[in-house]
């Protein structure tokens, strides 16, 4: 298994040169693109945590998200665990309809993107992106948002260009998720009104007091900007390994699970390997459900191996 040094808290959509320097990937492993989000960093490091012991060879290439689609296309990169619907459409759509990759299902239950607030300002009546421009002046115009070239960025300057809730004369303060969040501790340790891209799953949800702002113009996607976080394979890879297939199929968390994983590894610094570790060994029954059906790469039956490596 190849570990990912510690990777920075983030969605942010990173594009980069494609394995410009490494060799193309081998057939027998199974290569898994991570982009440096903590969420998919600790499912992906579960999921060879419990392939490894089977049998099968993994690595990971810590990459953006451009490029992790580019690698599917090009053979480099077998899984990804991180295809965020609706958001990802244009980097998924084409992808899926030639056929080059599979989606295999949606590993997290309850994920949603839109604008968040203070729990404050929802209280007092800002509750809807209607009430945004009715109150201007507090924000000053600006949304926080986390990375210019976004999926997130890219609906907001779309709905700016189209005066979508009379947001044409505002602004998107892009910087940095860590930036984001730290001007959302900031003026809520102040009480004082800002606006920010929120998404479950995130620590966010869990240490900030937050609401969802309706929108039922659905910029973020249908129902509020639910979404699906689906897990990809490339297409070939998954034809010649349908044992992957279905131990992928029953590969899932719930949004509150992977927020509690976000926490531990992106915000509490803790390793990698013992964050995926503990999840393991907390959950023998879900466990248990993940290996239904799957098999070692000798055949014998998958959760038996699991169940004595792990002590479960």
């Amino acid at each position: 298994m190849t570990r990912l040094k510690p990777l920075v808290s983030g969605i942010a959509l990173v594009t980069t040169t494609l394995f410009a320097s490494t060799v193309q990937a081998d057939d027998q492993t199974l290569d898994f693109g991570v982009p440096a989000w903590p969420g998919i960093t600790v499912k992906t490091a579960i999921a060879e945590q419990l392939l490894n012991p089977l049998g099968y060879e993994t690595s990971t290439q810590e990459i953006g998200l451009q490029v992790v689609y580019q690698g599917i296309e090009s053979g480099d990169i077998d899984a990804f665990l991180g295809a965020w619907l609706p958001a990802q459409r244009d980097m998924f759509n084409p992808r899926k309809e030639s056929g080059v990759l599979i989606d295999v299902a949606n590993n997290v239950d309850g994920a949603q993107m839109t604008l968040a607030v203070p729990e404050y300002l929802y209280e007092s009546g800002i509750q809807s992106f209607a009430d945004l421009d009715q109150n201007r002046d507090q924000f000053d115009g600006k949304i926080h948002g986390f990375g210019a070239g976004s999926a997130a960025s890219e609906i907001l300057h779309q709905a700016i260009d189209d005066d979508t809730w009379g947001l044409g004369d505002w602004q998107i303060v892009d910087t940095s998720e860590v930036g984001m969040l730290s001007a959302a501790r900031d003026a809520i340790s102040r009480e004082e009104p800002i606006v920010w891209v929120g998404w479950t799953p995130h620590w966010m949800n869990l240490e900030l007091p937050m609401r969802y702002l309706e929108d039922p113009e659905n910029l973020f996607g249908e129902n509020n900007g639910e979404s699906d976080v689906l897990t990809l394979l490339r297409n070939d890879y998954a034809k010649a390994n349908p044992n992957i297939v279905t131990f992928f199929e029953q590969f899932t968390f719930t949004a509150e699970e992977q927020s509690g994983m976000i926490q531990a590894f992106g915000q509490e610094e803790r390793p990698l390997s013992d964050v995926a570790e503990q999840w393991i060994s907390d959950h023998p029954e879900r466990i248990e459900a993940m290996l239904a059906d799957v098999a070692a790469t000798d055949g014998d039956p998958a959760w038996p191996v699991i169940e004595e490596r792990f002590k479960l």
